[in-house]
């Protein structure tokens, strides 16, 4: 993975009452206020400060260590929007939490990947050969359509997103699936012919995800699509000024190179 050119100095938010800078106590109405997790989506807004600088927006940001702020100071208002989450967490917890939050734009996501074991072509693949696969629902079935995309398995019509085992329709080759809490998987490379990695366990393994990986979810996969992280606004805000120069800069062909030459496919821009 390349070097960060800019350290990204942003201050963690302990309690609403230290911020500033936000909602009603804006300068003015050219300031955007982002509330964000540290890695990747501080580091990447911190990319967009100077492109919405040129064009007259003054964008904070202030890094939050859990899930469930970042939400609610944009359901208060304090903040104009966020960036951390992907949309099956946002509906989650707009049910959850009675809350009122909407996609506002689709920046990137962090891929599967099909990793080498004791082969490391997919055509080599014999009867028996064992596959690994996290065991937890989401990420079972995400690492399945993987190989569905790579005509290995077929599964039942319409499983999508919940599929598991269970669903394969077709498995032609003779592979055997091993599934695996998702931590363990990564472990075992050794011992079977293929591993199914997300991004981060896929690097504390040592993989280069952009130079190692066989195979990963493209940009028009329905995982992509499903887990893409996105810019989330209160309901009613997605289509305001600043929030559709904030989207547009971080879909802007300047940040989409800076995140395919920091993040080695880790992390993915969506378009």
């Amino acid at each position: 993975m390349k070097k960060r050119g800019i350290a990204v100095l942003l201050t963690a938010a302990l309690a609403l009452g230290t911020l500033s800078g936000c909602g009603s106590d804006k300068k003015d109405d050219k300031t955007i206020t982002v509330a964000a997790s540290a890695t990747p989506h501080a580091e990447i807004l911190e990319q967009a400060k100077g492109i919405l600088a040129e064009q007259g927006w003054t964008l904070e940001v202030t890094v939050f260590d859990d899930y469930v702020q970042p939400n609610l100071v944009v359901e208060s208002g304090n903040f104009d929007a966020n960036y951390f989450q992907h949309i099956p967490y946002l509906d989650s917890f707009n049910v959850e939490h009675d809350t009122h939050l909407v996609n506002a734009g689709g920046i990137h996501y962090e891929p599967f990947g099909i990793y080498p074991g004791t082969k490391s072509d997919l055509s080599t693949l014999e009867a028996g050969d064992v596959i690994a696969v996290p065991n937890d629902t989401t990420n079972e079935a995400r690492a399945l359509l993987l190989l569905q995309d790579n005509g290995i398995i077929t599964l039942k019509d319409g499983v999508g997103l919940e599929a598991t085992v269970t669903d394969i329709a077709d498995n032609p080759i003779g592979i055997e699936i091993e599934e695996l809490e998702a931590a363990q998987v990564s472990r075992v490379k050794n011992e079977v012919a293929f591993v199914v990695l997300n991004g981060n366990y896929a690097l504390e393994a040592g993989f280069s995800v952009g130079n190692d990986s066989i195979a990963y979810e493209k940009s028009d996969s329905e995982a992509a699509k499903t887990y893409v992280n996105v810019i989330a606004v209160k309901e009613g805000n997605e289509n305001s000024e600043g929030i559709k120069a904030l989207v547009d800069v971080l879909k802007s062909d300047e940040i989409t190179a800076y995140i395919d030459n920091t993040y080695d496919g880790a992390v993915i821009p969506f378009q």
